[in-house]
This record gives structure tokens, sequence and C-alpha cells, in this order.
């Protein structure tokens, strides 16, 4: 038998070392402080350095991170704001349609087909080339929500572009083929008003749906959350266009948008900042950190300037533009924070070792870290 090499002879002087400290207890009648009885076992024989494991550093191969963090630029933080404008002005529009307020079902109409159509331009220029959104179109995966996303835009573009172009009737001539449009064209208007108002529920939830579905650490545990925020995003910027393009006497409806968005989107952005523990972290610090605050205070003054300037013009206006910028500032600051989040190691490490910890607690299996057995 080969006798033991420096590595074994370290080893075996580190345990006798420890039996050693071992022996130092007392003994069990002899009560001690907890403090002090800490303090022995943690020392050496006669004082002497502390005996301590290293704090571990969360660090990767070549100081890379772990995950291979998203692609996606700014133009897909500018897509989930115009989507979600665009499914909130339909739903303004279909309220002025109901309720029969013109101003409000005119300037829904425009509004969702100018940011539907911004939109369809960001997400080509992700894309890198208009034939891979025709190509999606080939199969519908719903279990994918990005092939679900894209049967959304097809099924709600269409029918946005006819709503507002519905509205051009007024300017028409009343003889001859133009007069005969102008006759067709607000009935059809309005089916397709309703039909886009149909489908704007799942074009304001479903970008929250597909980060929610990518393995970046606070995008995925947030999935509760991210359909209520965008959501509340949603019906709280389409509020803002009410309020800037309707007289007060028409604004009611946006007024009670501006409420129910402004509630989902509070009520969803401090969950997301408070729940999921170090996960919450890139949502509270750095630029995302200060996005939403800053989207928190909008939305706060404009909500307030919608309910206590219900006759004014300007307050109005003012608190629609505020609901709008803090729509903007509560997109890119999710989306950044998600980023944040795959770029430090310690946000897939730690939340991974706390559940192998919570499964093996649960099913009473062995720790890693108990003491091995002796020889």
């Amino acid at each position: 038998m080969t006798p033991p090499g420096p590595v074994g002879d370290r080893f075996r002087r580190f345990r006798e070392r420890l039996a050693a400290e071992g022996s130092d207890r007392p003994p069990v009648g002899d009560e001690r402080p907890s403090g002090e009885a800490s303090g022995r076992r943690g020392r050496r024989r006669g004082g002497g350095e502390e005996l301590r494991v290293p704090e571990a550093e969360f660090t990767s191969y070549y100081g890379r991170p772990i995950l291979k963090g998203p692609v996606w630029k700014w133009d897909i933080a500018a897509y989930l704001f115009t989507g979600g404008l665009a499914a909130g002005s339909s739903l303004l529009a279909a309220g002025g349609q109901l309720t029969g307020r013109p101003a409000l079902r005119r300037a829904g109409r425009v509004t969702a087909l100018a940011a539907v159509s911004a939109s369809a331009v960001f997400l080509v220029r992700d894309l890198g080339r208009p034939a891979r959104f025709h190509h999606m179109l080939r199969v519908a995966k719903p279990t994918s929500p990005m092939s679900m996303g894209t049967w959304i835009l097809t099924a709600y573009g269409p029918a946005a572009g006819v709503a507002a172009i519905a509205e051009a009737a007024g300017v028409l001539p009343r003889h001859g083929l133009l007069g005969l449009a102008g006759r067709a064209l607000p009935p059809i208007g309005h089916a397709a008003g309703l039909i886009a108002a149909g489908t704007a529920p799942a074009l304001a939830t479903y970008t929250g749906v597909l980060l929610a579905d990518t393995a970046v650490p606070s995008w995925h545990e947030a999935y509760p959350e991210l359909p209520v925020i965008f959501a509340g995003s949603a019906l709280a910027s389409g509020a803002g266009v009410g309020l800037l393009a309707a007289p007060p006497a028409q604004a009611g409806p946006a007024r009670r948008m501006a409420v129910a968005g402004a509630a989902l989107e509070l009520y969803g952005t401090h969950r997301v900042e408070t729940r999921l523990g170090l996960l919450s972290e890139p949502y509270r610090l750095g630029r995302p950190g200060r996005l939403l605050r800053a989207a928190r205070l909008l939305t706060v003054g404009g909500v307030a300037g919608a309910l206590l300037g219900r006759r004014s013009r300007v307050v109005g206006a003012l608190s629609g533009t505020a609901l709008l910028a803090a729509s903007v500032l509560t997109r890119f600051g999710i989306f950044y924070g998600g980023v944040a989040s795959a770029r430090d190691p310690r946000y897939t490490v730690v939340p991974q070792r706390e559940r192998v910890e919570a499964r093996r607690s649960g099913m009473d299996l062995p720790s890693d870290r108990a003491a091995p057995p002796s020889v």
C-alpha cells in the first residue's frame, strides 16, 4: 500500500485538529451561553485564527454570464408599449362608440391604427426581414406565446385599420360611388371596432406571457404579475389618449379607464418589487428602478389630475400626457429589469439553490453540507 501523499497528510492533520477541538467541549450538564459556546467551537485551542469556509463568489467561466441574455434591444421595449397603446386605444374607441361619444371613438381608432403600425415596424426591425413574420403564419402553436402573438396581431391589425378608415366617411361626398362608400363605412367601422376591441385584451397581455416564458430569471419568476402590469399599462395609455383628445364632457370613460389601469399597474409593479425576493432587486436598483419609480409618480399624478380636473381641458391634457409617459417608463423598466437579471450570475444561482434546498427539505433528503463520515 502506497504511503499517503502531502494532501492526505494535510487532511489527516485537519481531522485530528477538529477532534482535539471537539474534546474541549463542556459536558452536557455544564451549560454555557450560546455565544460563548459558538465562539469556543469556532476557534482553535489556545486562541488563534477562526476556522471558516470562505464566502462563495458568484462567478462563471471566463467571467461570462451563466445565461445567454436576451438579444432584444430598445425596439422590443418600444414594441411592448405600442402594442399596449393600440389595445387600450381600441377599448377606448369601443367605449366611445357604445356610449355615443364621437371624439373618444375617433381618437381611439386613429391612435390604434398608428400604434399597431408602429408595432409592426418595431417587430420587423427586430426580426430583420419582413418575410420572417409571414413565415410564422405557416403554423399555429398554442403553446408558443410568439406564435399566438403573431396570430393576434394578424387578427387585430386589419380590424383596427378598417375601423380607422371608417372615420373618413364624414369627408366623402354624398353622391356617386364615393357617397355609397361613405354610407357603407360607418356600420362596417362599428363592426370592425368591436372586433378590434374584442382582440385587444389578448394583444395587451400576450407580451407579458411572452417575457415570462423565457429563462430570464426576473421575467420568468414574475409570470403571474407581468400580464397584469401590461393590461393596466394598456388601459392607462388608452385613457391618456382619451384625456388628450376628447373634451372634458366626453372624457368620462377615459377617466374610468385611467383609474382601473392605474390600479392594475401599481399593484403589479408593487408585487414584482416585493414578492420575488432576490429577483425583485433588478426592478428596484439601477436604471430599471429609476424608470419604475418615475412611472409610479406619473401614474399617480395622472390619475389625480384626471379625477380632480374634470372640467379643465388643460389639466386633462396634462394628465393624459403623464399617463402615456408612465406607460412608456413602465414597459422600459420591466424590460431592462429582466435584462439586468440575466447578466448577473447571482440571480440564476441563488434561486436555484433555494429551490433545491426546499425540495430536499420537503423530501427529507440528506443535505450536501452534512459532515463526512469518520474513517
